[in-house]
């Protein structure tokens, strides 16, 4: 559900004359997309209409508000989704998913801080100040600027394996 919020809010933030926040939300939607990739394939033997809830609200308002949505649904995988998926799959000794929602738990903490700058420019008067965004197809790990020159803190990726976003 994220990756879908997130390109809806992309749309509404370059209609909004903010090309780099919509871009960044276009970086952290593939980001998502990474993760439920991970996910998916954990739970290749699950089948079934198990609900999945993502505890993150929806709506289009403005770029500002839009940006605390994002913040506010990171911030509830950071301190609460993940640590109980990871609970878990502690107890269960399922090692393939426990890594996967480390793997995303820490992209998610840079997800929220990069929705907090960009919201900072925003109310502030301005788009947000970087043009080109760097996810790892791994782990989803975000950054901006405008080179990938180490490996991945999370998951140890080479730059090769970082796909770039570029306000154009």
């Amino acid at each position: 559900m994220a990756h879908m919020r997130y390109l809806m809010w992309a749309e509404s933030a370059k209609k909004e004359k903010y090309p780099n926040v919509a871009n960044l939300y276009k970086a952290v939607a593939y980001a998502e997309q990474v993760h439920a990739g991970n996910h998916f394939r954990e739970l290749k033997k699950e089948v079934g209409d198990d609900s999945v809830t993502a505890g993150a609200g929806f709506g289009m308002t403005n770029t500002s508000e839009n940006l605390q949505g994002a913040i506010n649904g990171e911030n509830y995988e950071v301190d609460q989704m993940y640590p109980s998926f990871i609970s878990v799959a502690n107890l269960q000794e399922e090692k393939g998913s426990l890594r996967s929602f480390q793997f995303a738990l820490e992209a998610e903490k840079t997800h929220a801080e990069l929705f907090s700058l960009a919201k900072e420019a925003v109310d502030g008067g301005s788009d947000y100040g970087e043009d080109k965004i760097h996810v790892c197809d791994i782990c989803g790990y975000t950054l901006s600027g405008d080179n990938v020159e180490d490996d991945c803190p999370i998951c140890k990726a080479t730059p090769d394996m970082f796909t770039a976003f570029q306000t154009k």
